[in-house]
């Protein structure tokens, strides 16, 4: 999935409205961080599909590190117990590792069966809606819609950007899912290494923003009217 983990982020702000959407969309998509690392370091392979369309120009067949169950659980605790440290706040330690189990949860459901369940183990699994696209658009979509309704109605923009800096990259975001099924891979994304440099650089970008927009679209505050930005 793509924007079904922002998803994630978004949605979490309202079980841990003062933890920062950075900080959910950053546990939410660990796992992708962590393997586009593991690739550019040769811990972890994929490879292109040649004339095939969007995701499934992409063959994810060795991820155990990045995307097993089982470490996906050990990430999620390592990162909730970084934020638990830092932050002294038990409700967001268990929404952020949350998010990061998230991942494999998310990505069991849209991917082909290429989600192992532990290092070392040959098994792999997937559901494959993303081979349905009118079921990918419906349920990620839905819930994509779902958790920025829900996000809108908790936060205000403080400031312009808070308006045009968050709806230009919801565009963005939602136009490059949408490629994700319909573009062909771009030429610079056949070679796994600079696909990965592509993908680490675009995550790196978004999560930044999340961190920019916990500031310019803070929390309502309950009993606090709301004042349009103008």
């Amino acid at each position: 999935m793509l924007v079904g983990h922002f998803a994630i982020g978004f949605a979490g702000k309202r079980l841990a409205p003062t933890v920062s959407l950075g900080t959910l969309t950053l546990a939410s998509m660990l796992p992708d961080l962590l393997g586009v690392v593991f690739i550019l370091a040769g811990l972890e392979h994929w490879r292109m599909i040649p004339g095939a369309r969007g995701i499934d120009s992409v063959e994810l067949y060795d991820i155990p590190l990045s995307h097993s169950l089982v470490m996906d659980v050990l990430w999620g605790l390592l990162f909730a117990a970084v934020y638990r440290w830092r932050r002294r706040h038990n409700a967001g330690a268990w929404m952020v590792f949350a998010a990061v189990v998230s991942h494999w949860v998310l990505d069991f459901i849209s991917h082909r069966p290429d989600m192992p369940l532990a290092p070392g183990t040959t098994a792999v699994y997937g559901l494959g809606l993303w081979a349905s696209l009118p079921w990918t658009i419906a349920i990620e979509g839905g819930l994509w819609l779902a958790a920025l309704i829900v996000y809108m109605r908790m936060t205000r923009a403080s400031t312009r950007a808070g308006v045009w800096a968050f709806w230009a990259v919801v565009a963005l975001l939602t136009v490059s899912w949408i490629s994700n099924f319909t573009a062909s891979a771009p030429p610079a994304a056949q070679s796994p290494v600079s696909g990965s440099i592509i993908a680490l650089g675009f995550f790196s970008l978004m999560i930044v923003w999340a961190f920019w927009m916990n500031r310019v679209r803070p929390v309502i505050e309950r009993n606090t009217p709301v004042e349009r930005v103008g």
